[in-house]
C-alpha cells in the first residue's frame, strides 16, 4: 500500500562535537524577550549552529532585514561548501524528546508533499490547518526562504493515533536502529535523541500512514460522509509550512509543473507526532497588549461584551492582568465558540481603532511579569482546550480562531536540528 503524503527523505546533520550549540528554539520563541536570544548568541558565538541560518522574529523590528537574509543564506551555503553535513538517504528518523518536566515526546522527522496541504479557510487537504493563518505573516518568510539553500524545520504534525500503533510502537526497537544524536539542549530545554529507521520499519510506516488515510475508515471514525481525510493537522509552525507552500507555488510558476514536480522545494521537512502521545498537552496562547491605557481596554472591552465576575451558562472564562492585579471576568454574550475567538475579535477591532500592539505569549507567568514590569500593558490569561477534540473540530469547523493553542511550553518547542537540501 503506498502512501502519498509523507516520504522519506535525504536528511542532514552536522558533523560537530557541539551539538548543543548547533541547535536552537523555534525562530517565534520568546518574541518579547530579547534577553533569551542574547544568551543563546553569547553561548553559540562562532560555532556551527542554526542560530546563524534563522531569522529569529524578536528581530524582526530592529534587524537589517535584507542583510539578515543575506548572512543567513551565506552561513547555510558556507556549512554545505565546507562539506560540514553528514548525509542520511532516503530515510525516516526515530525521535524522544525529553521535555524539561522529564516527559519523553516521540516523533518521525520525514518530508511531506506541499501538494497536499492547503492553508486556506475551508480547504479539505490532506495536511491542514488547525488555527487561522494571518496572510501578513507569510510574505516577509517567504524573502526568508526563496533563496535559502537548505530548510530547518520547526513544524510539527499531528497523527490521530489513538492506539498509539505507529509512533510509540517505535521505541520498543531502538536496539535495531542506528542512533544519530543523543544531546542536552541548551537553556534548560531538555534533551534530544534520534535514530535512523531500517527499511522495513520505513515500510511499516508507510503503510500505517496509509491505512490510517483511508476514506472509509475515516468517515466511519469521524462520523462524516462528505468530507476529506484529515490525516495531517498542522500542531506548530503553521505558518513556516505556508511559506514553504507559497515558495513552492512560486516556483512552480516560475519552472513551470513538468519542472516542479520533482523539485525538492516540492517537500518541507516535518516531524510527525500523535496527538495522544502523553507527553503532548496543550497550553493556552494568552495575550499581552502593549502601549495602552489598560483601563481605556477594559472599557472598550466591557462596552463590547457584557462581562460578569459569576459564571453563567455557556459564559466564557477569562483572567484580565494589570499590573499586579489578576481578575476573572466572564463573557456571558460571546461571539464565538471559544473563550479565544471572542476575545481575539475584540483585539482585532481594538487595535484596529486605537494603538497599541499585542503579543501572544506561552505561560501565564511570562504574562504576569510582562504586566508587571509595563504599566502600560494589559494581559489576557485564556483557558486550555481539550486536545482530544481538535480533530473533529477542525473536519467539522474549520481552522480554529489564530493563537488558539501551543503544545507545551517555549521551552519544549521543538529546536532547528535537522537540515535538507532545497535547491538544485
Amino acid at each position: 500500500m503506498k502512501n502519498n503524503v509523507l516520504f522519506p527523505a535525504t536528511i542532514l546533520l552536522p558533523k560537530t562535537n557541539n551539538m548543543t550549540a548547533w541547535s536552537v528554539v523555534a525562530c517565534d520563541q520568546y518574541t518579547s524577550e530579547p534577553s533569551y536570544w542574547n544568551q543563546v548568541k553569547q553561548y553559540v558565538k562562532d560555532a556551527p549552529s542554526t542560530y546563524h541560518t534563522v531569522f529569529p522574529e524578536v528581530y524582526l523590528k530592529t534587524a537589517d532585514f535584507d542583510g539578515m537574509i543575506n548572512g543567513i543564506n551565506l552561513s547555510m551555503q558556507r556549512y554545505l561548501d565546507d562539506g560540514l553535513f553528514q548525509e542520511y538517504a532516503n530515510t525516516y528518523f526515530y525521535i524522544e524528546r525529553t521535555q524539561k518536566n522529564g516527559k519523553i515526546r516521540k516523533g518521525i522527522i520525514g518530508a511531506v508533499d506541499l501538494e497536499c496541504y492547503d492553508y486556506a479557510k475551508g480547504s479539505q487537504s490532506a495536511i491542514r490547518a488547525t488555527e487561522g493563518t494571518v496572510l501578513e505573516r507569510i510574505p516577509p518568510r517567504v524573502k526568508i526562504r526563496e533563496n535559502a539553500p537548505l530548510e530547518l524545520p520547526h513544524v510539527m504534525l499531528l497523527i490521530d493515533d489513538e492506539k498509539k500503533e505507529i509512533i510509540e510502537s517505535l521505541g520498543k526497537h531502538t536496539e535495531q536502529f542506528k542512533k544519530v544524536y543523543d544531546f542536552p539542549l541548551m537553556q534548560n530545554s531538555g534533551s534530544i535523541k534520534g535514530y535512523e529507521l531500517p527499511q522495513t520499519f520505513i515500510e511499516k510506516i508507510n503503510t500505517a500512514i496509509h491505512l490510517l488515510g483511508d476514506q472509509n475508515h475515516f468517515n466511519q471514525r469521524y462520523h462524516v460522509s462528505d468530507k476529506d481525510v484529515l490525516l495531517f493537522a498542522v500542531g506548530d509552525g503553521n505558518h513556516s509550512l505556508a511559506t514553504a507552500r507559497q515558495c513552492y507555488l512560486n516556483l512552480k510558476e516560475k519552472i513551470g509543473e513538468e519542472k516542479a514536480r520533482n523539485h525538492p522545494a516540492r517537500y518541507a521537512l516535518v516531524e510527525i507526532v500523535n496527538l495522544h502521545d502523553e507527553s503532548l498537552e496543550f497550553e493556552a496562547i494568552h495575550r499581552v497588549i502593549f502601549d495602552v491605557n489598560p483601563k481605556e481596554v477594559m472599557d472598550a472591552f466591557t462596552k463590547r461584551y457584557i462581562l460578569s465576575e459569576t459564571p453563567t451558562t455557556n459564559s466564557q472564562q477569562i483572567e484580565v492582568v494589570v499590573n499586579d492585579t489578576i481578575k476573572t471576568v466572564y463573557i456571558t454574550n460571546p461571539t464565538l465558540n471559544l473563550a479565544v475567538g471572542s476575545l481575539q475579535e475584540f483585539i482585532d477591532e481594538y487595535l484596529a481603532a486605537h494603538s497599541g500592539e499585542v503579543d501572544y505569549i506561552h505561560g501565564e507567568d511570562v504574562v504576569k511579569s510582562l504586566c508587571a514590569e509595563n504599566k502600560s500593558s494589559i494581559g489576557f490569561i485564556l483557558p486550555s482546550m481539550d486536545k482530544n477534540d481538535l480533530f473533529k473540530t477542525v473536519i467539522l469547523d474549520g481552522a480554529l480562531p489564530r493563537k488558539t493553542f501551543s503544545m507545551g511550553e517555549a521551552c519544549d518547542k521543538r529546536f532547528y536540528l535537522e537540515a535538507r537540501k532545497i535547491s538544485e
